[in-house]
C-alpha cells in the first residue's frame, strides 16, 4: 500500500520558517520524481516544488523562488520542504507526492 504522511506544519508569524516532512512507504520512493503542491482556502491545487529521483533538479513555483528549498533522502524514504521568509499568502494545506497520488496534507498558516 502506498503511503505518504506529511508532517511538520503549524501557526507561524510572517518571516519565520518551517520544515515539512513527508515520510514515504509502500513504492520504490527513489525511483519517482517528487513534488509539493498546496492548496490555499478557496483556491485550486498549486504546485510549489519539484525535485528529480535523484535529488540533482528542483524546480519551484516563482512565489516561492528564494524561500522554499525541496529535498529528499532517498535512504530514508523521505521528502522536505524548507520553508523560510513565511508570509501570510503561504498559508494553506502542503501535499507531497508523486503522479497523482499525494497524502493527506499537513496545514500551514502564516498569521500575525
Amino acid at each position: 500500500e502506498v503511503r505518504l504522511v506529511e508532517s511538520g506544519g503549524g501557526l507561524v508569524q510572517p518571516g519565520e520558517s518551517l520544515r515539512l516532512s513527508c515520510a514515504a512507504s509502500g513504492f520504490m520512493f527513489s525511483v519517482y520524481p517528487m513534488n509539493w503542491v498546496r492548496q490555499a482556502p478557496g483556491k485550486g491545487l498549486e504546485r510549489v516544488a519539484s525535485i528529480s529521483r535523484g535529488g540533482s533538479t528542483t524546480t519551484y513555483v516563482d512565489s516561492v523562488k528564494g524561500r522554499f528549498t525541496i529535498s529528499r533522502d532517498n535512504a530514508k524514504n523521505t521528502l522536505y520542504l524548507q520553508m523560510d521568509s513565511l508570509k501570510p499568502e503561504d498559508t494553506a494545506v502542503y501535499y507531497c507526492g508523486f503522479d497523482s497520488t499525494r497524502g493527506q496534507g499537513t496545514q500551514v498558516t502564516v498569521s500575525s
